[in-house]
């Protein structure tokens, strides 16, 4: 629980950190080097605030991606790079995740294993050269070798697909508008003097915004968890995949574990769970249709 927290905390100041430093890059752009172009926005309220908000909603997303693998491993808790692989699980995982990226031309991803119950992985990092591998002890523990693989096949197809990069630019994008809309409605209170009134609705419409946008990142997630899927049925066959899909349903069934709500790291896993209207923020589809898409290629 101490881990969990210790790492929330430091998700938390770097991202602290990282909006105080990029609020200097703005004023750096706006007051020294646009200027120095015979750019100047100062005097435009419009241009000066899409301007900060790219750079909020962009400069947020990618440092975030250059960083995304201390990040990962501060969420995980207690977890350990695998370097030479000691235990058979250890050879596994460690073996495939070479020979995928021996065929795919990619440089080595990090591999770790992090304790959890849960049956579940993860890949992350800026680059297809710069990745890591992550999987849980639950996976190794109530999954057979052939679906380990699999699964880790699932994980290099998103690495290999650049996937963490194209989520990082479209939530820039997404981030860019929301920032920009609450931003400009603040301004036009500020106009009137009422500058107080102006922050309260900047800050709820900021939070009704990025929900909004969460729909249009989480729809472009579900999306490419299909391709990672394909990947791995073109790599091992699609039938270790659904075998994998449906021990992941089983332990999920029975555990009535609710990943999307208590998981940190839920949008970079194999899993994830919702039900109802919340479909609608599933970083992952439906396991059943995972399974009827496989089985389609089959």
């Amino acid at each position: 629980m101490l881990k969990n927290l210790k790492g929330i905390g430091l998700l938390l100041l770097a991202n602290l950190l990282i909006s105080i430093t990029l609020y200097i890059v703005f004023l750096v752009l706006a007051n020294i080097v646009l200027p120095a172009f015979g750019v100047d926005i100062r005097g435009s309220v419009n241009q000066a605030i899409l301007l900060y908000a790219a750079v909020l909603g962009f400069g947020g997303a990618f440092i975030s991606l250059a960083f995304s693998k201390q990040f990962a491993r501060a969420m995980l808790g207690e977890c350990y790079q695998v370097t030479e692989p000691q235990t058979r699980p250890e050879q596994v995982v460690f073996q495939t995740v070479r020979e995928l990226s021996q065929r795919l031309h990619v440089d080595m991803p990090e591999v770790w294993i992090y304790d959890a119950p849960d049956p579940n992985a993860f890949a992350t990092g800026p680059t297809k050269n710069n990745s890591m591998v992550a999987v849980s002890t639950g996976l190794l523990q109530n999954l057979s070798e052939e679906e380990v693989r699999s699964v880790l096949a699932h994980e290099m197809g998103h690495v290999w697909n650049g996937d963490m990069f194209t989520t990082t630019v479209l939530a820039g994008l997404m981030n860019t508008f929301v920032y920009f809309i609450a931003m400009w409605v603040r301004r036009l209170f500020e106009e009137r003097d009422q500058a107080m009134l102006g922050f309260i609705v900047s800050i709820v419409l900021q939070i009704a915004l990025s929900m909004l946008a969460m729909i249009v990142i989480n729809w472009h997630s579900r999306k490419r968890e299909f391709e990672a899927d394909r990947f791995s049925g073109k790599a091992y066959g699609p039938a270790p995949m659904i075998s994998a899909l449906e021990s992941i349903q089983r332990y999920v069934e029975a555990a009535q574990v609710e990943y999307s709500t208590q998981d940190a790291l839920a949008t970079m896993k194999i899993s994830g769970g919702t039900g109802g209207w919340m479909n609608l923020f599933a970083t992952h589809p439906p396991i059943e249709e995972r399974i009827a898409a496989l089985r389609r290629l089959a």
